[in-house]
């Protein structure tokens, strides 16, 4: 992996690839690819989200307007552009996102005679430099489609680890397994180093019995591979996205907001990334 020089002279971060991913639509998952990657530019990490999903909800929801993306994903992915080209800043500091278009709904037909169909986004990764004046890049947040195609077989052979946004709805657990089953098959045929970082449920609302039992349907299940942080209902989060700012930037003290900042750091600590407690006085 090849990194541009820090200004600094801290070393830099090796990079962490998490893909978000399920196969469900509506869950919350560009909803969290985008406030989770504010909450971690917040606290220090220089964060890219991958929008490879072909309805681009996380580009505009990254304030990212469609005739700013003349160089996206699908140019990536396609062999057309590098992806220093695609890597665009957002209103965040220290968070980036490569756009989507619609274009991404014909590369799996493109690809399919492709040697390298299934590790194309692995190979881009692995060249991947920063682009001139940002620092180096630390965390790469993939935002998958809500299918289990071509493009998210590409982001789950790339990641280190992959996130799992859960509804906290009745056929939740259904999903969930299909999505395990399909992490377990590129786990076994392209790439040995996947885990599962995590499942977040988002859309908890205590009011509801349903909700209560889902959580702990989900936790009887997975134990703890299930964050402790969960992502409430909120009005605010479902707000933001419409005026292309995430949660964070629209209202840092709602509920929704808060809750992201603790996933950011409930991520960090389970990548033995926190920083060591405080000497005491």
């Amino acid at each position: 992996m090849t990194d541009s020089p820090m200004a600094s002279t801290a070393p830099a971060k090796p990079l962490r690839v998490l893909a978000l991913a399920n196969q469900k639509g509506g869950v919350g998952k560009t909803t969290t690819a985008i406030n989770l990657g504010t909450a971690l530019a917040a606290i220090g990490e220089q964060v890219l989200v991958i929008d490879l999903d072909p309805q681009g909800n996380a580009s505009t929801g990254l304030g990212i307007d469609r005739r700013r993306r003349t160089v996206s994903t699908y140019h990536v992915m396609a062999g057309e552009a590098p992806l220093t080209e695609a890597i665009t800043p957002t209103a965040v500091p220290r968070l980036s996102v490569a756009p989507s278009t619609m274009d991404l709904l014909g590369l799996e037909l493109e690809l399919a005679s492709a040697p390298d169909r299934a590790h194309r986004l692995r190979n881009i990764l692995s060249d991947l430099t920063t682009p001139e004046g940002m620092e180096p890049i630390s965390y790469v947040l993939i935002d998958c489609p809500p299918s289990l195609n071509l493009l998210t077989i590409n982001a789950l052979a790339a990641a280190d680890a992959v996130m799992v946004p859960l509804q906290c709805e009745f056929f939740a657990l259904e999903g969930l397994s299909q999505l395990l089953r399909t992490v377990e098959q590129v786990r076994g045929a392209l790439n040995p180093k996947l885990q599962i970082q995590g499942v977040v449920l988002t859309m908890y609302d205590p009011r509801n019995n349903l909700s209560t039992q889902v959580v702990a349907d989900v936790r009887g299940f997975l134990g703890d591979k299930v964050y402790e942080t969960m992502i409430p209902r909120n009005v605010r989060v479902s707000e933001a996205p419409s005026h292309g700012k995430p949660v964070l930037l629209y209202d840092l003290k709602c509920a929704g907001s808060q809750a992201y900042l603790r996933l950011a750091s409930e991520v960090i600590q389970r990548e033995g990334r926190a920083p060591p407690p405080a000497a005491a006085a």
